[in-house]
């Protein structure tokens, strides 16, 4: 069975001043480019079944202003988490779950793509090499269950940089 992982950075944050990291919210740019983002989303990938997305404010703005409507866990964890982290979350997702949407925060985001994937040589794989901007969407097939998923076990079938 093919499963299809959609991974989603917050979008651009505001710099309030005494706001501390966890807490920025998004600018108006950054609510723009993830509805954006959730439009792009909407049209183009499967219907959405669960949804990881971190507890810092930008990246729950992010996923509001995106419109997706599914099942989210809010996980401390995805919050500063390195590609391993966010790996153990990925295999604690139920098997049911077809399309798991991660809303979360770079370097993570674009170094889980590239330990994922077992081709680097692609279009998206070199943009998500070269950058992986606010609101930015990769789009995974991934063989087997997602308690399976390990590096190269995954396609990269789409980037989209909402702008």
């Amino acid at each position: 069975m093919t499963r299809t992982l959609i991974l989603l950075r917050h979008g651009k944050s505001a710099y309030p001043d005494d706001v501390d990291d966890h807490d920025r919210p998004l600018s108006p740019r950054g609510r723009r480019e993830a509805g954006l983002a959730g439009r792009w989303i909407r049209a183009t990938a499967p219907p959405i079944d669960k949804v990881l997305c971190s507890t810092a404010v930008r990246t729950r703005k992010t996923l509001t202003e995106a419109g997706i409507e599914a099942p989210v866990d809010y996980r401390d964890s995805l919050y500063l988490a390195d590609p391993a982290t966010l790996l153990e979350e990925i295999h604690s997702v139920p098997k049911d779950v077809r399309t798991l949407l991660v809303v979360g925060h770079e370097p993570t985001l674009s170094t889980t793509v590239l330990n994922l994937v077992t081709d680097h040589s692609t279009d998206e794989a070199q943009q998500v090499t070269e950058k992986f901007p606010t609101s930015s969407v990769a789009v995974l097939a991934v063989r087997g269950r997602w308690d399976e998923l390990e590096p190269g076990r995954a396609e990269l079938t789409d980037f989209h940089i909402p702008r």
